[in-house]
C-alpha cells in the first residue's frame, strides 16, 4: 500500500532527527519529508535516513513551499508564530502536531481550530516530553480513589541535547513570563514573584533550585484527575551537582497525594527517567502520536478534533515502547 510522506518541520534538529529515526525503524516503507529553513541541513538529515527527502519550508507561502505535494500528516518541532503550518494542515485536511507553544501561547492555535473544527485532527503536543509525564501519571493515579494534590517536577541536564529552537522555547517560557498557571484549593491561580521559585530533590538525593513552568500537563492532568492542587517545576542540573558527573540524564518527578480505594490516606512518589536525556522520550512521543494520527499503528486514522497526546496514545503500548528505548519508571521513597 502506498503512503504519502509524513512532513517533519524541523526534522533536521535534535528531536526531529530522533523522531524520524524512530519512524524509519518502525515503518521502513513510509516516506518522510524533512523540512527546515536550511535546505542543505534538511537534505543531509534526509540522506542519512533513507527513503526521505529534504525540503525548504516557507511560512510566507500558503503551501509552505511544497508546491502541492501530498502529505499524510505533519509535526512541527518549534513554535510557529504565524500559525501558517496549522492553517496549511487544515486546508489539506491532514493531521497536525505541534510540541512547542506553551500554555499561554496556544490562543492562535485554538482560534484556528475553532474556525475549522472538522478540517483535521489538531494535537496540542506541549506536554512535558510528549506523553512521558501524562501517561505514567495517569497510570499511577489509578491507585487513588481521589487525588488531592499533584506535584510534577522535571530535571534537565545542562548538556541535554535540545537544539537552538528548543533552547529558545525554554528561555521564552521561563524568563519572559511574569506569572505561571497552577491550581490550588480548586482554583486556577497565577504563580508570581517568590512563588515562582521552588526546589526539587533528584533521584540521587541532590536538592536543586527550580522554577515554575506550566506545560499542558498541568491543565490536562488537573482536569483529568480532578486534583484541586496541581503544579509543575523545572530544574537544570549542572555537571557539578550531579552525583555521577554526568548531565545528560533527564528525570520527571511525580508526587501524588489523596485517598486510596479503601478510603485511606495515600501518597506516592515516582520518577520517569532516561539516561540519554529528554531527546529519546520526546522523539518517541512524537513518533507514536504520528503513528496514531495516520493509522500506522493498525487502527483507523484519528478523526478531526482537538487533542492532547495522552488522549490519543494507548498507555500499555506507550509504556512498552518507552521501555524498549531505555526509559525507566522508578518508585521513590515517600518518607
Amino acid at each position: 500500500m502506498s503512503f504519502d510522506p509524513i512532513l517533519l518541520i524541523g526534522g533536521a534538529g535534535i528531536v526531529g532527527r530522533q523522531t524520524a529515526e524512530l519512524l524509519r525503524s518502525a515503518h521502513p516503507g513510509v516516506p518522510l519529508l524533512i523540512a527546515g529553513r536550511n535546505l542543505e541541513k534538511a537534505s543531509e538529515a534526509a540522506a542519512s535516513l533513507g527513503h526521505a527527502e529534504g525540503v525548504k519550508i516557507d511560512f510566507a507561502d500558503d503551501d509552505l513551499g511544497l508546491a502541492g505535494r501530498p502529505i499524510s500528516a505533519m509535526a512541527i518541532f518549534f513554535t510557529d508564530v504565524t500559525t501558517a503550518a496549522l492553517r496549511f494542515a487544515q486546508r489539506r485536511g491532514v493531521p497536525y502536531l505541534s510540541i512547542s507553544p506553551a500554555l499561554h501561547e496556544v490562543g492562535p492555535d485554538i482560534a484556528a481550530y475553532m474556525q475549522r473544527p472538522t478540517a483535521a485532527p489538531v494535537v496540542l503536543g506541549t506536554e512535558w516530553l510528549v506523553g512521558a509525564t501524562t501517561i505514567p501519571t495517569l497510570e499511577f493515579a489509578k491507585s487513588f480513589k481521589r487525588v488531592d494534590a499533584l506535584r510534577l517536577g522535571a530535571v534537565l541536564g545542562e548538556r541535554d541535547e535540545t537544539g537552538p529552537a528548543g533552547f529558545d522555547d525554554l528561555e521564552r517560557q521561563t524568563q519572559t513570563v511574569p506569572a505561571i498557571q497552577a491550581r490550588r484549593h480548586g482554583r486556577w491561580i497565577w504563580r508570581q514573584g517568590d512563588d515562582l521559585q521552588a526546589e526539587l530533590q533528584t533521584l540521587d538525593g541532590t536538592t536543586l533550585p527550580a522554577m515554575a513552568l506550566s506545560p499542558h500537563d498541568v491543565v490536562a492532568l488537573a482536569t483529568e484527575t480532578g486534583a484541586p492542587n496541581a503544579e509543575f517545576n523545572l530544574a537544570i542540573r549542572t555537571a557539578a551537582n550531579h552525583a555521577h558527573g554526568e548531565s545528560m540524564s533527564t528525570e520527571i518527578l511525580i508526587d501524588l497525594a489523596g485517598i486510596d480505594h479503601a478510603d485511606q490516606p495515600l501518597a506516592t512518589r515516582h520518577a520517569v527517567t532516561h539516561a540519554d536525556g529528554q531527546m529519546p522520550l520526546t522523539g518517541l512521543g512524537v513518533a507514536l502520536v504520528l503513528e496514531r494520527l495516520t493509522g500506522l499503528d493498525g487502527r483507523p486514522a484519528t478523526s478531526p478534533g482537538l487533542y492532547f497526546p495522552y488522549q490519543l496514545l494507548d498507555a500499555k503500548h506507550y509504556l512498552e515502547r518507552f521501555k524498549q528505548i531505555g526509559g525507566q519508571l522508578v518508585t521513590r521513597d515517600t518518607e
